[in-house]
C-alpha cells in the first residue's frame, strides 16, 4: 500500500511509530521499498524492520525509573558524562543489533538514516549548541512540520544508506549520530567528520521520498506530535499521535510514558488501518 515510509524524531515518543507501524504492517500487508529514520525515529525503524519490538521494550522500559537521573552532576565531577542516556542507548545497540540484524536489515528494505552535517567553519560544539538553539526557537515561534531556519545558517542532511555498511559498529554509529544532541548524546564521528542529529535540519526527513512521490508512488509519514498544519502533498500521508505524549525525548525516569506511548500507537494503528481497509 505504501511505497516509502518515513519515521520522524522525537525521542521516547517514537515508541509511539513502534506501536503504530507493529499494528498496521500485516493489515496493510506493508513492504516498503524506502524507509527513512530521523534520531530516534532511525532506531523505530530498525527495530520495527526487524520485528525486534517487544525485546527493545523490555530492555528500555526494564532500565529505566524514577531512580535515575537524567542529569548526573556527582557523575560529571567523577569525569562520566553529565546525561546517563548517551550511554544507556549504546549499550542498547551493542545489545540488540548484531551482525545477522543488520544482514537483515540491508536484505529487507533500502533503509537510510538522518544525520545533519554543520555549516563550514563551525566546531562541533558551537555548532550543536547553534543547531538546538535554532530548531527550539523556529518550533516555539511556528511550529512547522518541516522547519527551515537550519538550513539557511548552512546545516545540511546527509542520508547513509544502511546497505552501504558492513559492520555492526558501523550501523551503531549511524544511529548515535543520527540521534547525536549534546550533551545528551556523545558527538560521533561518521567518515571522519562529526555527524549530528538529523533533526537539525528536518525532524521529519522527507527528502528521499520525493522521487518516489514523483514516479506515482505513495508515501507514509509517521510524526511523534501533534500539529495544527499538516503539509497536503500529492501521494503522501501524515499520521500523528491522536493526543500528547506524555514522555520527554530523553527521559529515563519514566517507564510509564513509554509504555503510553507504544499503546497509544497500537490504538492510532488499529484505528489507521480500519479506515484504510
Amino acid at each position: 500500500m505504501f511505497d516509502a515510509i518515513a519515521f520522524a524524531g522525537g525521542g521516547n515518543r517514537c515508541y509511539w511509530q513502534g506501536g503504530f507501524y507493529e499494528t498496521i504492517k500485516e493489515p496493510l500487508k506493508l513492504a516498503p521499498t524506502l524507509v527513512i529514520g530521523a534520531s530516534a525515529g532511525a532506531f523505530a525503524a530498525v527495530y520495527s524492520l526487524l520485528e525486534i519490538g517487544p525485546e527493545v521494550r523490555e530492555r528500555v522500559i526494564g532500565a529505566c525509573g524514577p531512580h535515575l537521573k537524567n542529569f548526573d552532576v556527582a557523575a560529571w565531577w567523577r569525569g562520566e558524562p553529565l546525561c546517563p542516556v548517551g550511554p544507556m542507548y549504546r549499550r542498547l545497540l551493542d545489545q540488540v543489533l548484531d551482525a545477522a540484524a543488520l544482514t537483515k536489515l540491508r536484505a529487507v528494505t533500502d533503509l537510510r538514516l538522518a544525520v545533519a552535517r554543520l555549516p563550514r567553519g563551525l566546531t562541533p560544539v558551537a555548532g550543536a549548541v547553534l543547531g538546538i538553539a535554532t530548531y527550539q526557537l523556529e518550533k516555539k515561534l511556528m511550529h512547522p512540520v518541516h522547519p527551515r531556519f537550519g538550513r539557511a545558517l548552512g546545516f545540511r542532511s546527509e542520508f547513509i544508506a544502511v546497505r552501504s555498511l558492513t559492520e555492526p559498529l558501523t550501523l551503531h554509529d549511524a544511529l548515535m549520530a543520527s540521534g547525536g544532541v549534546p550533551p545528551f548524546m556523545p558527538v560521533t564521528l561518521i567518515n571522519g567528520r562529526p555527524a549530528f542529529d538529523g533533526g537539525l535540519v528536518d525532524n521529519v526527513p522527507v527528502e528521499p521520498l520525493i522521487d518516489v512521490e514523483r514516479s506515482g508512488g505513495r508515501t507514509l509519514v509517521l510524526l511523534t506530535r501533534q500539529y495544527r498544519n499538516v503539509p497536503d502533498i500529492a501521494g503522501r500521508t501524515y499520521v500523528q499521535p491522536s493526543q500528547k505524549l506524555p514522555v520527554r525525548q530523553f527521559d529515563i525516569t519514566n517507564p510509564d510514558g513509554i509504555r503510553f506511548a507504544y499503546q497509544l500507537g497500537r490504538a492510532d494503528g488499529a484505528r489507521f488501518a480500519a479506515t484504510m481497509a
